[in-house]
């Protein structure tokens, strides 16, 4: 029997607070107020007669009992989310057939997951998954080659597509580890070393350039890169700087050693990820499957972000159904 005062909000809350070391930032996660951040972590303790996280200290560090119950909890509240992300599509199995298109950004962290669901959902399926860029996939959902797709949206709308919003992935500036010397003296420290422009036929580098040119930016067009692991490698290595999204700084995971992120210092923006399906498609399906994306977005992607780069908590973050 689970002790009394072991809450599902609880384990979400200490799960939370473990990642950012703030009751401010896990309020931001949870989406609960602070006092009831608070309450929720005395709560959990008081039931488990243990104190988690060091009270005195800011930002919180766990306590040696904090940090054998952090892995308990992250395995519990795993299972749940599979589970969960499980139930949303066991319906699907009467599909005969079904096209999947997904963004290359989810390529490492959430496809495998997405797949292993959707084929254990749909065993007489016959299953097709791309993962491209998202100019590409946008190209193949408007010519009817794929059933759903999750991309980058572009703004416009689709002819014979609905779209369905999942994530608002705010853009960011990524440096050369130790070349700019405080957040605010970004542009400055940068001087003399050459924006890393994305391929301006991706989806994402027409972003960008767009949001320059409204700013009235104008940087030396010496690197146009097709391949994001290049861009960022060649960041790391002090090539040059680049503008991104925490989704696509979280792919190159080998470079974080090497790699400073910052906020974006000329206007904020960010870009929407969307799933998108054909209008002929009775709307449950791509609910579900919209559903179980969030579900899976925000435990393999924007939860980790976050924990890395606590100021992301409410930039990075799904959007509602």
């Amino acid at each position: 029997m689970i002790t009394k005062g072991v809450t599902l909000k609880g384990l979400e809350v200490f799960e939370a607070l473990a990642a950012s070391g703030s009751v401010a930032q896990a309020a931001d996660i949870t989406g609960l107020s602070q006092p009831a951040v608070s309450q929720q972590l005395r709560n959990l303790e008081k039931a488990l007669g243990s104190d988690l996280v060091d009270h005195g200290r800011r930002p919180m560090r766990l306590t040696p009992a904090g940090r054998s119950f952090l892995a308990r909890t992250e395995a519990v509240l795993r299972e749940l989310r599979l589970a969960q992300s499980e139930l949303t599509v066991m319906d699907l199995s009467d599909l005969s057939t079904l096209s999947i298109g997904l963004i290359d950004d989810f390529d490492n962290d959430l496809t495998p997951f997405l797949v292993t669901i959707l084929a254990e959902s749909m065993t007489n399926c016959r299953f097709k998954l791309i993962t491209a860029a998202s100019h590409e996939i946008n190209t193949a959902m408007q010519d009817r080659k794929l059933h759903i797709a999750v991309a980058a949206s572009g703004g416009e709308v689709l002819d014979g597509v609905v779209e369905y919003p999942l994530v608002r992935d705010p853009f960011v500036l990524v440096a050369p580890r130790d070349r700019v010397s405080h957040p605010d003296r970004v542009m400055e420290d940068l001087t003399g070393l050459p924006l890393l422009r994305y391929d301006q036929e991706q989806l994402i580098g027409r972003l960008i350039e767009a949001h320059l040119a409204r700013h009235k930016l104008a940087f030396d067009t010496r690197f146009e890169i097709g391949s994001h692991p290049s861009l960022m490698a060649m960041v790391a290595r002090g090539i040059g700087w680049a503008v991104t999204t925490p989704l696509g700084y979280m792919r190159a995971l080998r470079f974080h050693d090497e790699i400073s992120v910052f906020p974006l210092p000329f206007g904020a923006m960010s870009r929407t990820i969307s799933l998108y399906a054909a209008d002929d498609w009775a709307d449950r399906v791509p609910r579900d499957v919209a559903n179980t994306m969030r579900l899976l977005v925000q435990r393999h992607m924007i939860d980790p972000a976050v924990g890395h780069l606590p100021w992301l908590a409410g930039e990075l973050r799904l959007i509602d159904s």
